[in-house]
């Protein structure tokens, strides 16, 4: 996982409500572990029409909303099954963070243990960011706020120890494996007290 300490992007907004995990990557697509190639997948059964062109009515097909990293999402995104493969789409399709009222516990947890940001704002900074896409943001991991173009600051929150992987770029293992010394030294005494 690479190192998260600021993205700067264009929003792109997708307002719809209760995005569930389906929606996101259709369960059809979890036959794979790998990560790379799922943001062709992603939102597969909204973004495409039948024939496999893209849909004019989709979004993010819109031509504001390429390059954007930065995903201002309708109420309750995220919610549904559990699975990793959601924070892996939105990433291999270029998103970085996803800025909601509301995100779904799992969904959040497994998109900040993957490099994707996941940040809650509140009702009301959340309709100023819906009304207002295109916005250019820049959000910092390290102090916690997103900047906003006249200078303001919308703050937020994260776990402390997701938002140290996040700035230090590991994953759980790779903490742990950090400490691997740490864990040798804590098993051997162990042995040697028993």
């Amino acid at each position: 996982m690479k190192a998260v300490t600021r993205i700067h992007s264009r929003t792109a907004v997708l307002a719809d409500e209760n995005i569930d995990t389906d929606r996101i990557i259709p369960a059809r697509f979890l036959t794979t572990t790998e990560r790379a190639g799922l943001g062709k997948l992603c939102f597969n059964d909204w973004r495409y029409l039948p024939d496999g062109s893209d849909n004019p009515a989709f979004p993010l097909n819109q031509p504001q909303a390429k390059g954007c990293a930065i995903l201002v999402a309708g109420r309750n995104f995220g919610c549904g099954s559990s699975r990793e493969h959601a924070p892996w789409a939105l990433l291999d399709f270029g998103i970085q963070a996803v800025l909601c009222s509301e995100i779904a516990d799992i969904f959040r947890n497994n998109a900040l243990k993957n490099g994707l940001l996941a940040i809650v704002v509140s009702d009301a900074e959340h309709r100023w960011l819906l009304d207002h896409p295109g916005t250019e943001l820049s959000i910092d991991v390290e102090g916690q706020y997103i900047a906003l173009p006249d200078g303001g600051r919308i703050p937020f929150q994260l776990e402390p120890f997701a938002r140290h992987c996040l700035l230090n770029g590991v994953d759980q293992l790779g903490y742990l494996l950090q400490h691997d010394d740490a864990i040798a030294h804590y098993e051997q005494h162990l042995e040697q007290a028993a």
